[in-house]
């Protein structure tokens, strides 16, 4: 595709979308690279504020709006790669993944919002594939580390002849908040699961994400309670990102024609611990669930709405910087074997980490020679190998099997 940039950092004036501008100019702009990239947005004194402070004036700014199809179509016609933190998607984002597909633009995001996504998928796969576009979600926390944990855990176990029966993923440790954007998008999901119970059906439905006809399997819903889990010999309680994780792995799963195996099974929780203490911590770490999946408009969605960040908030450089996440993979193989895999990102996962994936995702979209999946697709099975190779050699991210 021959296009005047390689990637546009749509909503460039937000918290994460500066943190995308700021990675970009200062891991490849200052390092001599030739990616040619902009940043875009509605307010131009906004956008020219970021670039004062994190670029300079050799970057161009862009304009365009989220409802105006043809500002849009300006953004997606002259680029390659759109790269977008603009959300809460299932608002925003509509139009422009269909600008995208109807003038060649590749795309990724940190959407979360499985609603949204089935939505995207159920419109666009089929045109997306026939116009050799990849639209990529989930290009942050979630759930680039679940999603390229697995494939990663799979091509190494390849290598040794050896087939996957089941993965369980297990938060063994995270630092770091939930962020603004992710909670606004949470909050939206289950906003409109609140008013149309087909979106419900879709999000309790572990395989909501697979193609029609391939949404069966052995995974039951995600855990919702504590419990002693077997596998790791430890307390564990939910996971917030599950929801959002498992069904991205399915997905990329069902794609690449059952690459895991047709009956392989895979789950996410979060590990608090062995003994009492354990149990006692895995109460305490699911309460923030309960304020974050309250009704709408209840005294306990209002105090959440109090206590967690607005959109565009968001925490400091030495706290970023001093977070941190650590992923316990649990595998089981087809001959009853047993391993284990870390996956291990070395900032606070909702905005350290998260920019560096996203930023690696598009830069990777735009100038790597992929594989030849189209449509709308996962991380794992937009970029496979690149993406791996660019997360560990520059996004900070560890991926180890014992």
């Amino acid at each position: 595709m021959s296009k005047k940039y390689d990637v546009v950092v749509w909503g460039a004036s937000g918290f994460t979308g500066r943190l995308v501008c700021e990675y970009i100019y200062q891991n490849y702009t200052k390092k001599g690279s030739d990616l040619k990239w902009a940043m875009a947005g509605r307010d131009l004194n906004k956008l020219k504020q970021i670039r004062e402070k994190f670029a300079n004036n050799t970057i161009p700014i862009l304009i365009a709006d989220s409802d105006d199809i043809d500002s849009l179509n300006e953004l997606t016609k002259n680029t390659r790669v759109i790269c977008t933190t603009v959300g809460p998607y299932a608002k925003y984002g509509s139009k422009l993944v269909k600008s995208c597909i109807d003038n060649k633009a590749h795309y990724c995001d940190l959407a979360g919002e499985v609603q949204w996504m089935h939505k995207m998928i159920t419109k666009h796969h089929d045109s997306a594939q026939k116009n050799e576009v990849k639209i990529v979600h989930t290009c942050g926390f979630d759930s680039i580390p679940s999603d390229m944990g697995v494939y990663f855990i799979n091509r190494e176990l390849k290598k040794n002849n050896l087939a996957i029966k089941s993965i369980d993923m297990r938060v063994a440790g995270i630092k770091g908040g939930i962020s603004g954007g992710t909670y606004a998008s949470l909050s939206n999901v289950i906003e409109e699961s609140y008013k149309d119970k087909g979106i419900y059906k879709i999000l309790s439905n572990p395989y909501g994400l697979n193609p029609e006809g391939q949404q069966t399997g052995k995974d039951k819903k995600d855990l919702m309670k504590v419990v002693f889990d077997k596998i790791s010999k430890n307390w564990i309680g939910p996971f917030v990102m599950a929801s959002i994780n498992t069904k991205v792995v399915r997905r990329s799963n069902a794609l690449t024609n059952f690459s895991y195996g047709t009956d392989f099974s895979y789950s996410e929780a979060t590990l608090s611990g062995k003994g009492f203490k354990g149990k006692i911590r895995g109460y305490l770490s699911a309460i923030p669930l309960i304020f974050v999946a309250a009704k709408p408009n209840s005294m306990l969605k209002k105090i959440a709405n109090a206590m967690l960040p607005n959109p565009g908030q968001g925490p400091t450089k030495t706290q970023r910087e001093n977070g941190y996440f650590n992923l316990k993979f649990f595998i089981k193989t087809k001959d009853d074997r047993q391993r284990i895999a870390r996956v291990i990102g070395d900032m606070d996962p909702g905005y350290g980490s998260t920019s560096k994936m996203l930023a690696e995702s598009a830069i990777c979209l735009a100038k790597d020679d992929l594989t030849v999946y189209n449509g709308v697709i996962t991380p794992s099975v937009a970029m496979g190998d690149s993406l791996l190779k660019r997360l560990e050699d520059n996004a900070g991210l560890t991926f180890t099997l014992k």
